[in-house]
């Protein structure tokens, strides 16, 4: 599947090349279809260290406080995020119970949370969002269901709130992965899965375990928190958004495949196509993260829009 990213009507080869010329900068064009250029063409300028000085995802620097309680979070991530756990959770939190309320009340309500398991950010959430959305939309200007993806893509971490159960950090935030088969060595501070059940159990601790090759992700079961649930309240209240923005909505967390190419004998096809976005996005997600804060009363009427657009007035959750 290749995903067309912009829509627009058009009656005539000269309005389509228009389009064409118009993001030349950004976009090739594959049989006569848009995919994303892939992330070393197009001219985004990473930064090499963090505001706090560090390399970004720098796991190993046990120097600081907020490291170690970095470390910490992945061993009780890595123990108790099991097959069962995930299918809990998943029955628990897909009755979509919790809460009536927009997409931009979340946004708000999201003002209350600070991930522990980024080393990167110490700043509210509501500003990651913006500052990961702003910086899509300034270099991919057409694109609005991403800049849109990008605002939303962290609004599950209300989990962590009182009244969405406040579940604790290990499950809700951090890098996810596949449970039901082995876990990749490639996954963050991977010795803690020692003592994980799944790991000594032979239906899961196969490399496909309970899965079939090919078979596609959304056929496996991932590691609960934010990602899943935040796709699972997207896709359940009719978002209109394109498959690949409920893609990167699910997996933008799941580095293992987006960073270090496991797991990827699980994929489908199509989610080979979607990964080319989550490339897109996933740079901006991760070094866009800084002090510098955007103005929220500034840019909120445009997202306003964009909810509106992709999205109902009331969502459940």
């Amino acid at each position: 599947m290749t995903v067309l990213v912009e829509h627009f009507t058009s009656d005539s080869r000269i309005e389509e090349k228009k389009m064409k010329d118009e993001r030349d900068d950004e976009l090739l064009w594959d049989g006569g279809l848009l995919v994303p250029k892939s992330k070393e063409a197009d001219g985004f300028d990473a930064p090499d260290i963090n505001f706090l000085g560090h390399s970004f995802r720098d796991y190993e620097n046990g120097a600081s406080e907020r490291q170690k309680g970095v470390e910490e979070f992945y061993r009780m991530q890595h123990i108790h995020q099991t097959y069962d756990f995930v299918k809990e959770m998943r029955k628990e939190y897909g009755k979509l119970n919790k809460m009536d309320m927009s997409i931009w009340e979340c946004c708000e309500l999201l003002n209350n949370v600070v991930d522990d398991s980024d080393p990167d950010l110490d700043e509210p959430q509501i500003q990651h969002l913006l500052q990961t959305a702003e910086a899509i939309r300034r270099d991919y200007p057409n694109e609005d269901w991403l800049h849109l993806t990008a605002l939303i893509h962290d609004l599950g971490k209300v989990l962590l709130l009182p009244e969405f159960g406040g579940l604790p950090q290990w499950a809700v935030v951090g890098d996810t992965f596949p449970v039901g088969c082995a876990f990749d060595s490639a996954n963050i501070h991977h010795k803690y899965f020692k003592e994980n059940p799944d790991n000594s159990n032979p239906k899961y601790n196969t490399k496909n375990g309970v899965y079939s090759e090919g078979c596609g992700l959304d056929n496996v079961l991932m590691s609960w928190g934010h990602d899943d649930y935040m796709y699972l309240v997207a896709k359940e209240n009719g978002t209109t958004l394109p498959h690949a923005g409920l893609f990167i909505i699910r997996y933008h967390s799941f580095y293992p495949l987006h960073k270090a190419g496991t797991y990827t004998h699980l994929m489908s096809e199509e989610d080979k196509e979607d990964l080319k976005w989550l490339h897109v996005f996933n740079k901006y997600d991760l070094y866009s993260k800084s002090k510098v804060q955007v103005d929220v009363e500034q840019v909120k009427p445009y997202y306003i829009s964009l909810i509106n657009k992709y999205f109902p007035a009331k969502l459940k959750w």
